[in-house]
Protein backbone atom coordinates (compact mmCIF):
# COMPACT_ATOMS: atom_id res chain seq x y z
CA UNK A 1 0.00 0.00 0.00
CA UNK A 2 1.09 3.35 -0.76
CA UNK A 3 2.63 5.67 1.98
CA UNK A 4 0.16 7.57 3.69
CA UNK A 5 0.60 10.92 5.91
CA UNK A 6 -1.89 11.98 8.64
CA UNK A 7 0.19 14.67 9.84
CA UNK A 8 3.19 16.78 9.19
CA UNK A 9 5.09 19.21 11.02
CA UNK A 10 7.92 20.71 8.97
CA UNK A 11 10.83 21.93 11.44
CA UNK A 12 11.54 25.48 11.74
CA UNK A 13 8.32 26.36 9.86
CA UNK A 14 6.11 28.09 11.38
CA UNK A 15 1.84 25.38 10.90
CA UNK A 16 -0.87 28.45 11.11
CA UNK A 17 -3.75 26.25 10.91
CA UNK A 18 -4.48 22.10 11.09
CA UNK A 19 -7.64 21.49 9.32
CA UNK A 20 -9.63 18.38 8.67
CA UNK A 21 -7.52 17.31 5.37
CA UNK A 22 -4.79 20.29 5.19
CA UNK A 23 -2.07 21.57 6.81
CA UNK A 24 -0.83 24.76 6.75
CA UNK A 25 2.75 26.33 7.04
CA UNK A 26 3.76 30.35 6.69
CA UNK A 27 6.81 30.69 4.30
CA UNK A 28 6.39 34.55 4.63
CA UNK A 29 5.72 35.78 0.94
CA UNK A 30 3.22 32.66 0.76
CA UNK A 31 1.58 29.59 2.30
CA UNK A 32 2.33 26.14 1.49
CA UNK A 33 -1.09 23.92 1.57
CA UNK A 34 -0.30 20.51 2.36
CA UNK A 35 -3.03 17.81 1.72
CA UNK A 36 -3.04 15.35 4.17
CA UNK A 37 -4.00 11.58 3.66
CA UNK A 38 -6.75 12.04 6.28
CA UNK A 39 -10.54 11.64 5.43
CA UNK A 40 -13.70 13.09 7.66
CA UNK A 41 -16.90 12.17 6.81
CA UNK A 42 -19.79 13.76 9.01
CA UNK A 43 -18.01 16.55 10.61
CA UNK A 44 -15.46 13.28 11.92
CA UNK A 45 -11.95 12.65 10.60
CA UNK A 46 -11.55 8.90 10.30
CA UNK A 47 -8.84 7.21 12.17
CA UNK A 48 -7.44 5.13 8.71
CA UNK A 49 -5.65 7.33 6.02
CA UNK A 50 -7.09 7.06 2.52
CA UNK A 51 -3.44 6.21 -0.03
CA UNK A 52 -3.48 8.44 -2.80
CA UNK A 53 -5.67 11.20 -1.37
CA UNK A 54 -3.37 14.28 -0.78
CA UNK A 55 -1.98 13.50 -4.36
CA UNK A 56 -5.75 13.67 -5.76
CA UNK A 57 -6.84 16.47 -4.14
CA UNK A 58 -3.80 18.53 -4.64
CA UNK A 59 -3.66 17.55 -8.68
CA UNK A 60 -7.23 18.50 -9.11
CA UNK A 61 -7.51 21.60 -7.31
CA UNK A 62 -4.18 23.04 -9.29
CA UNK A 63 -6.04 21.46 -12.90
CA UNK A 64 -9.16 23.52 -12.21
CA UNK A 65 -7.68 26.65 -10.81
CA UNK A 66 -5.58 26.94 -13.85
CA UNK A 67 -8.54 26.02 -15.57
CA UNK A 68 -11.27 28.42 -14.30
CA UNK A 69 -9.12 32.25 -13.76
CA UNK A 70 -10.64 33.38 -16.49
CA UNK A 71 -13.65 33.31 -14.67
CA UNK A 72 -12.23 35.01 -10.78
CA UNK A 73 -8.56 34.86 -9.97
CA UNK A 74 -7.28 32.61 -6.92
CA UNK A 75 -4.85 32.13 -4.54
CA UNK A 76 -2.89 29.34 -6.67
CA UNK A 77 0.92 30.02 -6.89
CA UNK A 78 2.27 26.41 -8.03
CA UNK A 79 2.15 23.09 -7.24
CA UNK A 80 5.55 22.48 -9.02
CA UNK A 81 8.14 20.43 -6.29
CA UNK A 82 11.11 21.82 -7.55
CA UNK A 83 9.62 25.63 -6.84
CA UNK A 84 8.34 24.49 -3.71
CA UNK A 85 11.25 22.46 -2.52
CA UNK A 86 13.42 25.70 -2.98
CA UNK A 87 10.65 27.70 -1.21
CA UNK A 88 10.61 25.70 1.89
CA UNK A 89 14.43 23.77 1.88
CA UNK A 90 15.79 27.23 2.99
CA UNK A 91 13.25 27.23 6.22
CA UNK A 92 13.24 24.02 7.55
CA UNK A 93 15.84 22.57 9.94
CA UNK A 94 15.26 18.86 7.80
CA UNK A 95 14.82 19.35 4.34
CA UNK A 96 15.60 16.26 3.05
CA UNK A 97 13.05 14.41 5.19
CA UNK A 98 10.34 17.26 4.99
CA UNK A 99 10.60 16.97 1.31
CA UNK A 100 9.78 13.66 0.63
CA UNK A 101 6.64 14.08 2.31
CA UNK A 102 5.86 16.89 0.33
CA UNK A 103 5.83 15.30 -2.92
CA UNK A 104 2.73 15.04 -4.98
CA UNK A 105 0.67 16.73 -2.33
CA UNK A 106 1.71 20.51 -1.99
CA UNK A 107 0.99 23.80 -3.32
CA UNK A 108 2.55 27.47 -2.85
CA UNK A 109 -0.58 29.88 -2.57
CA UNK A 110 -0.96 33.64 -1.77
CA UNK A 111 -1.95 34.79 1.61
CA UNK A 112 -5.78 36.59 2.04
CA UNK A 113 -8.19 36.90 4.05
CA UNK A 114 -10.79 33.85 4.12
CA UNK A 115 -14.24 34.56 3.97
CA UNK A 116 -16.31 33.16 6.86
CA UNK A 117 -18.98 31.86 4.61
CA UNK A 118 -19.19 28.31 2.67
CA UNK A 119 -20.67 28.71 -1.65
CA UNK A 120 -22.32 25.20 -2.08
CA UNK A 121 -24.21 25.30 -5.49
CA UNK A 122 -26.50 22.72 -6.38
CA UNK A 123 -27.48 20.99 -9.74
CA UNK A 124 -29.24 18.17 -8.61
CA UNK A 125 -31.21 16.84 -6.09
CA UNK A 126 -28.69 15.08 -3.17
CA UNK A 127 -27.94 14.97 0.37
CA UNK A 128 -28.97 17.17 2.96
CA UNK A 129 -30.42 19.03 0.16
CA UNK A 130 -32.73 16.04 -1.02
CA UNK A 131 -33.91 15.43 2.88
CA UNK A 132 -34.91 18.90 3.13
CA UNK A 133 -37.34 18.90 -0.12
CA UNK A 134 -39.08 15.92 1.07
CA UNK A 135 -39.72 17.71 4.39
CA UNK A 136 -40.91 21.15 2.61
CA UNK A 137 -40.47 21.40 -0.94
CA UNK A 138 -37.42 23.70 -0.59
CA UNK A 139 -33.46 23.83 -0.40
CA UNK A 140 -31.97 25.76 1.91
CA UNK A 141 -35.49 27.88 1.60
CA UNK A 142 -35.38 28.17 -1.62
CA UNK A 143 -38.64 26.94 -2.97
CA UNK A 144 -38.03 24.37 -5.90
CA UNK A 145 -40.88 22.68 -8.16
CA UNK A 146 -43.10 20.06 -6.64
CA UNK A 147 -42.77 16.75 -7.99
CA UNK A 148 -39.05 16.74 -7.76
CA UNK A 149 -37.23 12.67 -7.16
CA UNK A 150 -34.34 11.73 -5.26
CA UNK A 151 -30.92 13.07 -7.57
CA UNK A 152 -33.12 14.88 -9.68
CA UNK A 153 -31.82 17.86 -12.56
CA UNK A 154 -32.95 20.85 -11.38
CA UNK A 155 -33.85 23.34 -13.91
CA UNK A 156 -31.01 26.28 -12.68
CA UNK A 157 -28.35 25.56 -10.56
CA UNK A 158 -28.97 27.16 -7.10
CA UNK A 159 -26.50 28.98 -4.58
CA UNK A 160 -26.78 27.80 -0.97
CA UNK A 161 -24.28 29.33 1.08
CA UNK A 162 -23.09 27.97 4.58
CA UNK A 163 -21.20 29.43 7.80
CA UNK A 164 -17.91 28.12 8.38
CA UNK A 165 -17.88 26.28 11.83
CA UNK A 166 -14.65 26.21 13.49
CA UNK A 167 -16.07 22.85 15.47
CA UNK A 168 -18.89 20.40 14.51
CA UNK A 169 -21.55 21.54 11.36
CA UNK A 170 -21.50 23.73 9.07
CA UNK A 171 -25.16 25.76 9.08
CA UNK A 172 -27.03 26.52 5.98
CA UNK A 173 -28.14 30.15 5.93
CA UNK A 174 -30.22 32.30 3.47
CA UNK A 175 -28.55 34.49 0.78
CA UNK A 176 -30.04 37.74 2.99
CA UNK A 177 -27.98 36.08 5.89
CA UNK A 178 -24.43 35.82 3.87
CA UNK A 179 -25.38 39.63 2.58
CA UNK A 180 -25.36 40.23 6.60
CA UNK A 181 -22.32 38.66 7.73
CA UNK A 182 -20.35 39.73 4.17
CA UNK A 183 -22.05 43.01 3.07
CA UNK A 184 -24.24 42.79 -0.33
CA UNK A 185 -21.41 43.61 -3.19
CA UNK A 186 -19.26 41.02 -1.97
CA UNK A 187 -22.21 38.52 -0.70
CA UNK A 188 -23.60 38.93 -4.44
CA UNK A 189 -20.32 38.94 -6.09
CA UNK A 190 -19.14 35.64 -4.61
CA UNK A 191 -22.14 33.98 -5.91
CA UNK A 192 -21.74 35.41 -9.07
CA UNK A 193 -19.05 33.89 -9.16
CA UNK A 194 -19.59 30.12 -7.68
CA UNK A 195 -22.53 29.92 -10.12
CA UNK A 196 -20.13 30.63 -12.82
CA UNK A 197 -17.29 28.26 -11.75
CA UNK A 198 -19.94 25.35 -11.43
CA UNK A 199 -21.85 25.82 -14.89
CA UNK A 200 -17.72 25.69 -16.36
CA UNK A 201 -16.82 22.88 -14.62
CA UNK A 202 -19.94 21.18 -15.28
CA UNK A 203 -19.89 21.31 -19.37
CA UNK A 204 -15.75 20.61 -18.85
CA UNK A 205 -16.70 17.70 -16.94
CA UNK A 206 -19.89 15.92 -18.83
CA UNK A 207 -17.21 15.75 -21.53
CA UNK A 208 -15.54 13.28 -19.82
CA UNK A 209 -18.93 11.19 -18.57
CA UNK A 210 -19.01 13.32 -15.38
CA UNK A 211 -22.01 14.78 -13.46
CA UNK A 212 -21.12 17.26 -10.80
CA UNK A 213 -23.86 16.85 -8.53
CA UNK A 214 -23.14 20.10 -6.66
CA UNK A 215 -19.79 21.52 -5.02
CA UNK A 216 -18.71 23.47 -1.77
CA UNK A 217 -16.15 26.97 -3.16
CA UNK A 218 -14.13 28.99 -0.51
CA UNK A 219 -13.29 32.71 -1.45
CA UNK A 220 -10.93 35.31 0.41
CA UNK A 221 -9.87 38.71 0.21
CA UNK A 222 -6.62 39.94 -1.14
CA UNK A 223 -7.29 43.93 0.01
CA UNK A 224 -9.99 44.70 -2.17
CA UNK A 225 -9.88 41.60 -4.81
CA UNK A 226 -11.62 38.56 -4.07
CA UNK A 227 -10.08 35.30 -4.92
CA UNK A 228 -10.65 31.78 -4.92
CA UNK A 229 -9.29 29.71 -2.32
CA UNK A 230 -8.77 26.63 -0.49
CA UNK A 231 -9.41 23.79 -3.28
CA UNK A 232 -11.58 23.28 -6.04
CA UNK A 233 -13.68 20.68 -7.25
CA UNK A 234 -11.77 17.62 -5.46
CA UNK A 235 -14.27 14.90 -4.93
CA UNK A 236 -13.98 15.86 -1.01
CA UNK A 237 -15.93 18.97 -2.28
CA UNK A 238 -18.31 17.48 -4.35
CA UNK A 239 -20.40 15.12 -5.78
CA UNK A 240 -19.04 13.42 -8.79
CA UNK A 241 -21.62 10.89 -10.72
CA UNK A 242 -20.87 8.95 -13.69
CA UNK A 243 -22.86 9.94 -16.42
CA UNK A 244 -23.82 6.63 -18.11
CA UNK A 245 -25.49 5.58 -14.84
CA UNK A 246 -27.05 8.55 -14.11
CA UNK A 247 -30.83 7.54 -13.48
CA UNK A 248 -33.29 10.21 -10.73
CA UNK A 249 -35.32 8.43 -8.82
CA UNK A 250 -32.34 7.19 -6.05
CA UNK A 251 -29.25 8.01 -5.06
CA UNK A 252 -26.12 7.38 -7.72
CA UNK A 253 -22.51 5.37 -7.90
CA UNK A 254 -20.37 8.13 -7.24
CA UNK A 255 -16.17 9.05 -7.24
CA UNK A 256 -16.61 10.86 -4.21
CA UNK A 257 -17.00 10.45 -0.40
CA UNK A 258 -20.42 9.60 -0.87
CA UNK A 259 -19.12 5.54 -0.87
CA UNK A 260 -17.75 6.21 2.27
CA UNK A 261 -20.67 8.12 4.36
CA UNK A 262 -23.11 5.09 2.83
CA UNK A 263 -21.17 2.97 4.86
CA UNK A 264 -21.21 4.74 7.38
CA UNK A 265 -24.52 5.00 7.59
CA UNK A 266 -24.74 1.16 7.47
CA UNK A 267 -23.08 1.20 11.16
CA UNK A 268 -24.70 1.96 14.37
CA UNK A 269 -22.07 4.58 15.04
CA UNK A 270 -23.76 8.00 16.22
CA UNK A 271 -21.32 10.06 13.58
CA UNK A 272 -19.53 12.09 17.03
CA UNK A 273 -16.21 11.56 17.61
CA UNK A 274 -14.17 9.19 17.22
CA UNK A 275 -14.80 7.74 13.93
CA UNK A 276 -15.09 3.89 13.12
CA UNK A 277 -12.28 2.10 12.09
CA UNK A 278 -12.35 1.47 8.56
CA UNK A 279 -12.16 -1.57 6.82
CA UNK A 280 -9.33 -2.56 4.28
CA UNK A 281 -11.84 -3.09 1.55
CA UNK A 282 -13.67 0.51 2.32
CA UNK A 283 -10.24 2.46 2.01
CA UNK A 284 -8.93 0.69 -1.03
CA UNK A 285 -12.25 1.39 -3.17
CA UNK A 286 -12.57 4.91 -1.77
CA UNK A 287 -8.95 5.55 -2.91
CA UNK A 288 -9.84 4.09 -6.03
CA UNK A 289 -12.67 6.05 -6.88
CA UNK A 290 -10.98 9.18 -5.67
CA UNK A 291 -8.19 8.60 -8.40
CA UNK A 292 -10.79 7.57 -11.33
CA UNK A 293 -12.19 11.17 -10.63
CA UNK A 294 -8.69 12.49 -11.44
CA UNK A 295 -8.12 10.43 -14.41
CA UNK A 296 -11.65 10.97 -16.02
CA UNK A 297 -11.07 14.82 -15.34
CA UNK A 298 -7.89 15.73 -16.73
CA UNK A 299 -7.75 13.30 -19.26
Amino acid sequence: MTNTITQLEIPGVKKVHSGKVREIFDLGDALLFVATDRISAFDVIMPNPIPEKGHVLTALSAFWFKKTVHIVPNHFLTNDFARIATAVGGKTTSPAETLVALRDRSMLVRKCQPLPVECVVRGYLAGSGWKEYQQSGTVCGIPLPAGLVESSKLREPVFTPSTKAAVGHDENISFDRACQILGQPIAEKIRHYSLALYKYARDQAAMHGIIIADTKFEFGMDHDKVLLIDEALTPDSSRFWPATNYKAGGPQPSFDKQFLRDYLETLSWNKTPPGPELPAEIIQKTSAKYLEALQRLTA
